[in-house]
């Protein structure tokens, strides 16, 4: 069992109307060893270490890789949305470090302004089983949702990927099958809107039917990307991909695709495993491009929350 991180550096943006709060679940999850091994194996030291912009918030002084999992609470329209909802507690997991795992994500939740009966819809991106932990919790006897009024909102292309591959069961029982059972999922098209302000947005690659979410408000705009960006080292390598990608080929270009955009038209880039700031703006340094860090109202939360 892991334990948390004795203190936990957040923060909150403001796009327009539309609040953003990231809720951070673990920062020592996933070990630099992992990272390379299975995440990002091009990411080497010297690689990085070719990045210097990336330190000290998204690798260290040695050159390893910061990462994080962690949920985004969006209040947009008198709606309160979750994007993501990282490892969870309790789950049986075949890697040690991701096994029946204890942190106060819930209370951190309620310090940022919502409590479960809050939210009302819980979005994942895709269905890997650190962006889908939080869907339910153990309450003794069974896996229930753990947000009980929310619609669960799941890409159909997505979920019609996942559904029958045998690998996957384990994450869809736990994780995915106690929401359908209690009637709460949807199952919704890669353009559907949340809300005038919040919109999903197809970007195939690292799974077939992962998307990313926009936000437009006010003459701004974010998007918070899921995993087509594993890692702010990707802003300055796109090429580099990950293992894990279905299609590594249509994940790059994807990628491509966001950044080219965001640095053009100044979108507020958010990224799901980013460690604190998890956002920044995306600049052009000589031939390549780099991640300036948006801190947006720092927000601090102790273990006890």
């Amino acid at each position: 069992m892991r334990e948390p991180n004795p203190e936990s550096k957040t923060a909150r943006w403001k796009v327009g109307a539309v609040t953003i709060t990231a809720i951070l679940e673990s920062s020592d999850a996933f070990s630099s060893d992992f990272l390379r091994r299975y995440v990002l194996p091009d990411a080497t030291v010297e690689g990085v270490k070719a990045m210097p912009w990336l330190c000290p918030f998204w690798v260290d002084e040695a050159g390893a890789l910061l990462f994080v999992t962690q949920s985004f609470l969006i209040e947009s329209a008198g709606k309160r949305i979750i994007v993501d909802t990282c490892l969870g507690n309790d789950k049986p997991r075949r890697n040690p470090a991701f096994d029946r795992l204890q942190t106060p994500f819930l209370e951190r939740l309620e310090a940022a302004g919502a409590e479960v009966d809050d939210v009302d819809f819980v979005l994942c991106t895709h269905l890997h089983f650190d962006h889908v932990g939080w869907n339910t919790r153990w309450n003794g006897q069974a896996w229930v949702p753990t947000f009980p009024r929310a619609r669960y909102l799941f890409a159909e292309d997505e979920w019609n990927y996942w559904r029958s591959r045998e690998n996957h069961a384990y994450v869809l029982a736990d994780s995915i099958q106690p929401v359908l059972d209690a009637g709460l999922a949807e199952f919704v098209p890669s353009d559907f809107a949340l809300t005038p302000e919040v919109s999903l947005e197809s970007t195939p690659g690292h799974t077939p039917g992962h998307v990313s979410v926009r936000i437009r408000s006010g003459g701004a705009e974010a998007v918070i990307t899921g995993d087509v960006l594993h890692h702010p080292c990707q802003v300055g390598r796109p090429e580099w991909t990950s293992p894990a990608d279905t299609d590594p080929r249509a994940a790059r270009l994807t990628r491509e695709a966001l950044l080219a955009d965001a640095s053009a038209r100044h979108v507020l880039v958010v990224g799901t495993h980013f460690a604190y700031p998890a956002a920044g703006w995306v600049r052009t340094i000589g031939p390549g491009r780099a991640l300036e860090p948006c801190h947006g109202e720092p927000l601090e939360m102790s273990d006890s929350a």
